[in-house]
């Protein structure tokens, strides 16, 4: 009876310091996120901080663009529940994120929020940075040079730098000079603008368009994609090209290789069967895209990023050797 009890006890110590030991594994494994309307596996492993090679095969997914809204995604060790977004326009930074996944979690371009922030490098950012959120209630330092003319302009929702300088008659880089902009590209809503006097120096020149044959014109500024037979434009779409961190390659090039469809995968990202792809230089290209709907404002990591239709018509339109011209 004294052994049998000994060994009940014995083993009731053994099952204790056993759940003990497996209680903070269990705990690290149980994040769980369930899949709402329009996410997508990308966008998921972004907001946890996990690769989607790992949320793949912690979930068996078979196939990482197949999920549904209300799956349940078990998210693997190392991924970060994280705090929901606040709604007093300022954010705290935590261990493991970085501006583009702040950024996609306010739903606001990388660019706004460097900009609302005078971050000047958007890869360097540290745990407890407080960012101001642009749009969130919280307002802007402003530019400290003064004005050199009394004329002003506040920035809207999809504005750009160039559209602007067009629209008051000024060059695009004599507006950024006036407003101590070194990125055209970073300006944010909200943000005041001063409109500097007429004769400002005209911006450099491209390099002369080609007169025949069909080439594809990407205009950065203008986040616009023009088809041209010669002289004449034959189509044109708003695209999406690289971000600030990594921006699409300016100059002339040719398109090299094309795919119906192809994987592109990368730090931080893994698109299957991205669609109608034509690289024109190293792992750069055009292609369709069917995981965001922004065309107009920058979002990829330095392809050009197209509508599916409109990557159908010029995957059908191009051939292998069609020039390319890339400018601001």
């Amino acid at each position: 009876m004294k052994m049998s009890l000994r060994r009940i006890l014995a083993l009731g110590i053994t099952l204790t310091l056993l759940l003990a030991l497996a209680a903070p594994a269990f705990a690290q494994s149980t994040i769980v996120h369930v899949v709402r309307p329009g996410e997508n596996l990308f966008r998921i492993a972004l907001r946890y901080g996990v690769t989607v090679d790992a949320l793949v095969a912690a979930n068996g997914l078979s196939n990482a663009s197949r999920i549904y809204a209300g799956q349940r995604l078990v998210i693997p060790a190392g991924g970060s529940a994280g705090s929901p977004p606040s709604s007093s326009g300022v954010h705290i930074v935590q261990r493991g994120e970085n501006l583009f996944r702040i950024a996609l979690r306010y739903g606001i371009t990388l660019q706004a929020l460097a900009a609302a922030n005078r971050i000047a490098n958007p890869n360097r950012v540290y745990v407890g940075q407080r960012l101001v959120i642009p749009g969130r209630g919280a307002t802007p330092s402003p530019p400290a040079q003064p004005a050199p003319s009394g004329r002003t302009y506040t920035v809207r929702r999809g504005d750009m730098l160039s559209a602007i300088a067009r629209r008051y008659g000024v060059s695009m880089w004599a507006l950024a000079r006036a407003n101590s902009i070194r990125n055209p590209s970073l300006i944010y809503v909200g943000q005041v603008l001063r409109i500097p006097d007429g004769g400002s120096p005209p911006s450099p020149s491209p390099s002369p368009a080609p007169t025949s044959g069909r080439w594809i014109d990407v205009n950065l500024s203008a986040q616009r994609l023009t088809a041209y037979q010669g002289n004449t434009p034959v189509r044109s779409t708003l695209v999406s090209t690289g971000l600030p961190r990594t921006p699409t390659p300016t100059g002339r090039y040719r398109i090299y290789v094309k795919y119906v469809s192809t994987l592109m995968s990368g730090p931080g990202y893994y698109l299957p069967n991205v669609p109608y792809t034509m690289y024109f230089y190293r792992g750069y290209g055009l292609h369709g895209t069917y995981w965001h709907s922004n065309f107009g404002h920058p979002m990829s990591h330095g392809c050009v990023n197209l509508p599916t239709p409109e990557a159908r018509w010029l995957y059908s339109w191009a051939s292998v050797g069609t020039l390319v011209n890339i400018h601001y």
